[in-house]
């Protein structure tokens, strides 16, 4: 367990998801641009020469509005990933797209299989389960957000939907799932006050010397206080005056 100050911005904040987003839409550019197909650079499954496409078909959308649909949500699922598990963040990013790529080219239809969809299921999955696994309040109310904005992408892990990589999804909705099992990230605990440190000394604690060791108050009359010698102290008695 890690202290309270845990979740404080960095520069990879913004940096992880401007790359991300920066990256997909330079790759789309030169395709209209330069009038090329880079699908063939996508995954094509049971296929040695597909296996590329593990590392290059998140990259390569088929259209602007796959372009479009994709760019928010990876925006805002991988800022909250960096910032929220920046222990784990490479990790799950980096060998989560690898092991949801090799599950689309398991169970995947014989196609191209392209478009960064399969890393947000894979980002959305993690942060839903591990915020769950975690019971910390702050990573719960995160899990509840994303099912609040993204939960109707549930649905597309089941092929209802003619043209769409449900493979690539369940790849990595499960590979997300997977991870936050199995990744041991750090999780702030709960605020401890001075006298619950290990190296807390009872006798230097000005409250404490109030009691004895048996949790009795001690009389604090003033004769009784040993003071500093170089305190001077002068009583001045107001004599009553007579009745008249």
């Amino acid at each position: 367990m890690i202290d309270n100050n845990h979740f404080k911005f960095s520069n990879a904040v913004i940096l992880v998801p401007m790359v991300a987003v920066l990256t997909i839409w330079i790759v789309f550019w030169i395709e209209i641009q330069f009038k090329v197909n880079l699908n063939s650079f996508g995954l094509y499954p049971r296929s040695v020469s597909g296996l590329k496409g593990i590392l290059f078909s998140p990259f390569i959308h088929g259209s602007a509005e796959h372009l479009y649909s994709n760019t928010l949500p990876l925006v805002v699922l991988s800022a909250a990933l960096v910032y929220f598990y920046k222990s784990v963040w490479f990790k799950v990013l980096f060998w989560g797209g690898i092991l949801a790529g090799l599950m689309t080219w398991v169970i995947g239809r014989p196609s191209y299989h392209i478009g960064a969809s399969g890393i947000i299921y894979l980002l959305a999955s993690f942060i839903f389960f591990k915020g769950v696994f975690t019971k910390y309040y702050r990573l719960i109310a995160l899990s509840l957000f994303v099912v609040f904005v993204y939960g109707s992408m549930l649905w597309y892990i089941f092929p209802i939907k003619e043209g769409i990589s449900w493979e690539g999804h369940l790849g990595g909705f499960l590979t997300g799932l997977l991870f936050a099992i199995f990744i041991k990230a750090e999780i702030p605990g709960p605020k401890k006050y001075a006298w619950e440190l290990d190296d807390y000394d009872e006798k230097a604690d000005e409250f404490l010397r109030h009691f004895d060791e048996d949790g009795n108050f001690i009389d604090s009359d003033p004769a009784n206080i040993e003071l500093d010698e170089d305190i001077k102290i002068t009583y001045h008695y107001k004599k009553e005056e007579k009745e008249q």
